[in-house]
């Protein structure tokens, strides 16, 4: 006859350690589990958020790169300044300096977290400030592939959210998350963001058009950090898939601290950059 002998206390305090140990690691996973697709979505874009918050602002020179499809290209020189608001989206000023048909324009934008952006055009040789309407906000910046709806602060409630699936791009491990605009007059039914699992940084934004067709993708590359927390890409490639064109916008002489205040942004303020 095979005997079995009862388990001791060692014995069973010990299994009890184990049983412990086992569930201390499987709650947390079935926690993150018991997240929605959405609510995943929501989680990430508002951590990308809060890591880019106090800059307060930013003034850099910029170059665009407009390429057709037959590879022809032309290049502008641009000025930028940047204004951190609390409470609501960010402010921006840019200016162009070269080549001479463009020299002096501005183009002022404030961003909102909630509802329409205001945005203006100051055309030199009209002298006069356009202002951009809402209907337009899918248009064309300047002939480039950016539209003026992509050169607002991506503030989180402008989109709501869903998570896809974990991926790599351009060699980094990322999330892979899907947002959809808010606006009814976005230029845009949805676009597909990669976003950096350890920095929360974009790697890649893929466009879909109001017919839901894949339009553009944006490509982000050469991030510098600055001020031991905010990383900014010096490179942004946007290429039209449907049109064979691109644009590539190249950043230098990013400072920060530069006691910007909002009077640097106003309407009269597109006429004094020059």
């Amino acid at each position: 006859m095979t005997r079995y002998s009862k388990p001791g206390i060692t014995q069973i305090r010990t299994v009890g350690r184990l049983i412990v140990a086992v569930l201390l690691l499987v709650i947390p996973v079935q926690t993150a589990y018991s997240q929605t697709a959405e609510e995943r979505g929501l989680e990430i874009a508002r951590e990308m958020d809060a890591r880019d918050t106090g800059w307060r602002d930013m003034t850099s020179n910029m170059t665009m790169l407009l390429r057709n499809k037959r590879g022809d290209e032309s290049k502008r020189e641009m000025r930028l300044k940047s204004l951190e608001v609390t409470g609501d989206g960010d402010k921006s000023l840019t200016t162009f300096d070269t080549p001479k048909d463009v020299k002096g324009t501005s183009f002022l934008s404030h961003t909102h977290v909630v509802g329409a952006d205001d945005q203006w055009l100051y055309l030199p040789a009209l002298k006069r400030v356009k202002r951009i309407s809402s209907n337009n906000k899918s248009g064309p910046f300047m002939g480039s592939e950016f539209a003026y709806e992509d050169l607002t602060s991506q503030e989180v409630d402008k989109y709501t959210y869903k998570y896809i699936r974990d991926d790599t791009a351009n060699g980094k491990q990322v999330f892979v998350v899907e947002r959809y605009p808010v606006d009814k007059k976005s230029g845009y039914t949805k676009q597909v963001a990669y976003v950096d699992q350890e920095e929360y940084i974009p790697v890649r934004i893929v466009y879909f058009d109001r017919k839901g067709s894949l339009l553009k993708t944006l490509q982000f590359s050469d991030y510098h950090l600055y001020k031991d927390q905010y990383w900014r890409a010096h490179t942004m490639e946007m290429k039209n898939v449907q049109t064979g064109k691109s644009t590539v916008l190249t950043w230098t002489d990013i400072t920060f601290g530069n006691d910007l205040s909002d009077r640097d942004f106003d309407r009269t303020s597109l006429k004094r950059a020059r």
